[in-house]
């Protein structure tokens, strides 16, 4: 969670620069975010077809095990993992 808060931080510190210099964002035209978009699918794509040509029966969804992780990254979440100890909290009464 951390590491969204800083980069969240920094990107509106240089929104603030380019504004306080009246500069445009080099932002990419939203044709190249399809673009990465369409490659990040397209990764998918030959995982799938080798599940689906060696006709393996499996218990668990592809989707939440092979795509959700890949294309989502680690999200935060409110529990820890299995295995991990809480962290200890910072205000304590």
């Amino acid at each position: 969670m951390k590491a969204y808060l800083v980069t969240l931080a920094l990107g509106l510190l240089v929104g603030a620069i380019y504004g306080a210099f009246q500069v445009r964002s080099p932002a990419p035209p939203v044709i190249a975010l399809v673009g990465l978009l369409g490659i990040l699918l397209g990764e998918q794509i030959p995982p799938l077809l080798r599940q689906a040509l060696a006709r393996e029966s499996t218990a668990v969804s592809w989707l939440a095990h092979q795509v959700k992780p890949h294309m989502f990254g680690a999200l935060p979440c409110a529990t820890p993992p299995a295995g991990k100890p809480a962290r200890p909290s910072s205000r304590q009464a």
